[in-house]
């Protein structure tokens, strides 16, 4: 308690004559005295006495920083919304509708996705170096009867099927032509000679796969006849082969689930009609020192090489090649191989085929086969010595059934006897 003089003598302090701390809050507690001036501005939380004292100003007039009010904590700020980014805007809806897309064409045929089962993604190369020449003239025995298959077909048919190599794993498929057991029962003969019918042997695979795919040649060519289906021989023999007859009669034309097999083997092509051409026929069933063997069975001559008077229009000019005269639906055969520039319909004509056989001396060869009742080649097809390409008719401007027949070299009309019988070159 506190008495006498020593209260009495106690004068309040003004708040304004008290200089603040730094580091001290900045309202300065009420009824402040002399003898409590320590008190009348608090300390900061965590601030010591011995920090105050050192954070009072010093004497001179050197300006100070103001004071910074104290912060309670950390400031908390709301974690900012973020819209949808270009992946989300752009590139996830492309993704999906090219998904949907691709599924469509998938379900409908048009893409087949499924990979044939002996190739990996991008496909073989082609293993025409594997292919020795002499193998050349069985490709033109297996197919020399078959309307579609050509030599070259059949080669790249095997090379789609094994790259023309004997290394197969499986049990149940063998040598080159990958026959099973029940499949080469059905097709599989001595082909060769030499005492053994075997898939493993290349001849007898060889001769194998072309009755097969003769066979199935023919069975495509009577349901085009019947306009069961559409397309060409060649590829619905394939597809024919791939996915089955019976599902190719039902789709009416290469089926989606074979497209894939038919493009293989017909992207190999070209490469084994080099190899076809760089191992020529050896003579046989043409007159000694010709060049082109006979269109048809019989050369009867109704109307030679030569000017003449046209017998419908009455106009005389160049006969271009040489009527033979021979029975409506009389078989018309390729003179020598080659790839076929034309087959259609024209308007003199009538069906008509063209075949370029390459150069012979140098000059480039043609034999072209008009007035036919029916076409069995298409454009762009190759073909070999024999091979039917149409049957004898009387379409276009024509009199009567038979088979017009031209020769050009380089372009020119020649005598077609000429390449007949020996005198051609």
């Amino acid at each position: 308690m506190i008495t006498g003089s020593l209260a009495s003598e106690r004068e309040p302090i003004h708040p304004a004559d008290i200089t603040p701390r730094r580091g001290a809050l900045l309202e300065p507690a009420r009824h402040v005295t002399k003898d409590r001036e320590d008190t009348a501005y608090p300390l900061m939380a965590g601030t010591t006495g011995n920090e105050a004292t050192r954070n009072e100003p010093a004497d001179d007039d050197t300006a100070q920083p103001e004071p910074q009010a104290p912060t309670a904590g950390p400031a908390t700020t709301e974690p900012r919304r973020r819209g949808p980014g270009p992946f989300t805007l752009i590139v996830l809806p492309g993704v999906v509708t090219l998904t949907g897309v691709l599924a469509f064409l998938s379900l409908t045929g048009v893409l087949d996705t499924a990979l044939p089962q002996d190739q990996a993604p991008g496909g073989p190369e082609s293993a025409v170096s594997n292919v020795d020449g002499s193998y050349v003239p069985w490709l033109r025995k297996a197919t020399e009867d078959c309307t579609g298959v050509t030599p070259a077909l059949l080669a790249a048919h095997i090379d789609r099927l094994s790259g023309w190599q004997d290394d197969t794993a499986s049990l149940s498929e063998q040598g080159i032509a990958r026959f099973t057991d029940a499949g080469w029962k059905t097709w599989g003969r001595d082909d060769d000679g030499n005492g053994t019918s075997s898939p493993r042997d290349v001849v007898d695979a060889i001769m194998a796969l072309g009755r097969q795919d003769c066979s199935l040649a023919e069975k495509m060519t009577a349901l085009r006849t019947e306009g069961t289906v559409n397309g060409d021989v060649a590829d619905l023999t394939l597809a024919a082969y791939a996915a089955g007859a019976d599902r190719v009669e039902k789709a009416g034309k290469v089926p989606g689930a074979a497209r894939a097999f038919v493009a293989e083997v017909k992207e190999r092509l070209p490469r084994y009609d080099a190899l076809v051409r760089k191992n020529p026929e050896q003579e046989g069933g043409r007159a000694a020192g010709a060049l082109l063997t006979p269109p048809v069975t019989t050369l009867t001559v109704t109307s030679p090489f030569g000017s003449r008077a046209h017998p419908l229009t009455g106009v005389t000019k160049l006969h271009t090649g040489v009527d033979f005269g021979a029975p409506q639906g009389a078989q018309v055969s390729a003179s020598w191989e080659g790839r076929v520039e034309f087959a259609g319909l024209t308007s003199a004509y009538g069906y008509r085929v063209v075949i370029d056989h390459g150069t012979v001396d140098g000059k480039r060869l043609e034999t072209t086969y008009s007035h036919l009742s029916a076409l069995q080649v298409t454009t762009g097809q190759g073909v070999t010595t024999g091979q039917a390409v149409g049957l004898v008719g009387s379409t276009g401007l024509s009199t009567g059934p038979h088979l017009h027949f031209e020769v050009l070299l380089d372009g020119q009309y020649t005598d077609p006897t000429a390449w007949l019988t020996g005198g051609g070159r």
